[in-house]
C-alpha cells in the first residue's frame, strides 16, 4: 500500500513537472502571438460597446472639449485599418465616415475593421517586428511599436468606450454579470 501510494505521488510530481516544462517553452511569435490573442476580446468588447450606445447619444460628450462617442467610433475604425494594414502590408480598406454618420453606420464600419485586422494579421508573425514604417504623419516607428500600438490603442477605446457608456447609465459590456448557471 505504501509503495502503491508512493508510486501515485511519484506519478502526480511527474505530471507536474511535465506540464511546468510544457507551459515554460518559448512561443514561437510571443509579440504577434499576443496581440492576435488579444483580437477576439477586444472586438467583442467594443462592438457590444458601439452597440449598447443608444443611437440618439452618438452625439455625447461628456464635456464640449472632448469628442463625440460618434467620433470615437470612427477613430477605432480608422485605427484599426490604418495599423493592421501597415503591420500585414494589406491594403486598408476604404472607410468613409463622418461624425454625423448613424449608429448603425458606424457600428457596421467598427465590425468591418475588426473583421479586416482578423485577416490582415493572421498571417503575420514576429519575423518584421525590427522593420521601420511610417506612423502617424512622418513618425518613424518598428513593426513591433505598431503592433504594441495597436494593442494599447484597443485598450485605451475600449477604457474611453466605457466611461461614455456609465456616464449615460448604461453598465459596459465586461462589467454585465455573468449569466447565472442552471
Amino acid at each position: 500500500m505504501k509503495y502503491a501510494a508512493l508510486f501515485v505521488i511519484a506519478v502526480l510530481v511527474g505530471s507536474a513537472a511535465a506540464s511546468v516544462q510544457e507551459s515554460s517553452a518559448p512561443l514561437a511569435n510571443p509579440v504577434s502571438a499576443t496581440v492576435k490573442s488579444q483580437l477576439p476580446r477586444f472586438s467583442k468588447n467594443i462592438v457590444a460597446a458601439a452597440e449598447a450606445m443608444p443611437a440618439g447619444k452618438y452625439g455625447f460628450k461628456p464635456t464640449p472639449e472632448m469628442n463625440s462617442f460618434a467620433h470615437l467610433m470612427m477613430h477605432i475604425v480608422q485605427s484599426n485599418n490604418l495599423l493592421c494594414s501597415k503591420i500585414s502590408g494589406a491594403a486598408a480598406p476604404e472607410a468613409k465616415l463622418a461624425e454625423s454618420d448613424g449608429k448603425e453606420k458606424l457600428v457596421a464600419a467598427l465590425k468591418s475593421s475588426f473583421e479586416f485586422c482578423t485577416t490582415a494579421l493572421a498571417n503575420v508573425d514576429d519575423s518584421k517586428l525590427g522593420e521601420s514604417m511610417i506612423l502617424f504623419g512622418n513618425r518613424p516607428a518598428s513593426r513591433a511599436a505598431a503592433l504594441i500600438g495597436l494593442s494599447d490603442g484597443w485598450n485605451d477605446h475600449y477604457g474611453a468606450q466605457a466611461i461614455y457608456l456609465r456616464l449615460n447609465g448604461i453598465l459596459p459590456p465586461s462589467a454585465q454579470p455573468a449569466p447565472a448557471k442552471q
